[in-house]
């Protein structure tokens, strides 16, 4: 009897356990989605948007006046409440300003935007009509890119430049092409030019390069772990996003996932014709890249990510497609081509630190306004 009650109070315990895991990963707010209503509003942030002078709609929040402006541009596939976590901190110290890029978010859907001058151009309007004044700007993944093009093109405009993990010359023609970024665009494209699935998230489950990293020498989990317990919670989920109960956020295969959320099959806001135009390179038609760096005259601060855990200490996979945004020889080529410029290696992140290490983003932004003369 004795043991059978041992027996019943362990299984109590292993059910509360697996309740409490699946409530922690079915709730989780992934896309940051719940950002305005659990704490944006209380910290004095307001979903607003803004008219370009071609007609164009760039939807941003914006925080309270507290200081400096800081206008922050998100990487792709995701949207402004990708900062969630330092938005909080930040607000106490700057006005802050974070856009959604075209073909991201509330902001407008047009193809012939999906273009790095167009967007750039977009946005140092907004700098003129909404924040008015010299503003630290920063910019991540490919917003890092954008961040570039508009400090080089409006230097009176920016006090500060803040370049966190962007794919400068990892994304040029010849290169691009051995990168998983690009690897992960021709998935996107050949989704687009095909017309027997769609739903987005299911075909890139059976063809995302990403799969190749799941292969540990004695077999690829990718299979059994994500293919095909997220393919049958599609099947199971009426189109909505699929989330595995077991995965908690800390794995971050859910999120992995998550981020495939799209326009075209209602999942998501993110236009994956934005994706095929890096695909295509027609993103980068009139972007010289390492004229746009000599061309930036403020302060800047470049952060750069370690080698992924599971290609570490190389910045490649062993069939030598570069798996991070920029390998160690692209980071110190963007450091000696921006003249007033400070490369910090070495973060431990996956790609995302302002999400993964909020602090030490917070940290570098206080940083570079220091620098560069900010209160």
């Amino acid at each position: 009897m004795r043991a059978l009650r041992v027996i019943l109070a362990v299984g109590a315990m292993l059910c509360l356990a697996a309740a409490g895991l699946a409530w922690h990963t079915l709730t989780y707010d992934y896309g940051n989605d719940r950002f305005m209503a659990s704490r944006g509003a209380q910290l004095g942030f307001a979903e607003k948007t803004y008219q370009t002078p071609d007609g164009r709609t760039i939807a941003y929040l914006e925080g309270p006046d507290a200081g400096e402006p800081l206008l922050l541009i998100h990487g792709q596939m995701v949207s402004k409440e990708d900062y969630a976590k330092v938005l909080p901190e930040l607000s106490r110290r700057y006005h802050v300003f974070a856009v959604d890029c075209y073909g991201h978010g509330g902001s407008s859907k047009d193809p012939s935007a999906y273009n790095i001058t167009t967007i750039r151009d977009g946005l140092v309007d907004f700098m003129d009509d909404v924040i008015r004044a010299r503003t630290l700007v920063a910019g991540h993944s490919s917003g890092a890119l954008i961040a570039a093009a508009v400090a080089a093109a409006a230097p009176g405009q920016v006090s500060g430049l803040l370049l966190e993990d962007g794919p400068f010359f990892s994304t040029e023609p010849g290169r691009a092409q051995n990168t998983l970024s690009y690897k992960e665009f021709r998935t996107i494209h050949d989704f687009l030019a095909q017309d027997e699935e769609t739903n987005y998230t299911r075909y890139y489950l059976s063809h995302s390069y990403m799969s190749t990293l799941f292969d540990s020498g004695d077999g690829n989990t990718w299979e059994p772990l994500v293919k095909r317990p997220f393919s049958e919670r599609i099947d199971e989920g009426g189109g909505g996003m699929p989330i595995v109960w077991y995965y908690p956020p800390e794995v971050g295969l859910n999120s992995l996932v998550f981020l495939t959320r799209n326009l075209q099959d209602g999942t998501g806001a993110y236009d994956l014709r934005f994706g095929d135009a890096f695909y295509d390179f027609s993103w980068f038609v009139g972007f010289d890249q390492e004229q746009t760096l000599r061309q930036i005259s403020c302060p800047t601060l470049i952060l750069h990510v370690a080698p992924s855990s599971a290609t570490a200490p190389s910045y490649y996979d062993r069939r030598g497609v570069l798996i991070s945004a920029m390998d160690e020889d692209d980071a110190r080529r963007v450091h000696a081509l921006i003249a007033r410029s400070e490369l910090v290696e070495g973060y431990a992140s996956r790609h995302d630190i302002h999400d993964e290490l909020p602090q030490e983003y917070v940290d570098a932004v206080n940083r570079l306004a220091n620098t560069a003369g900010g209160r």
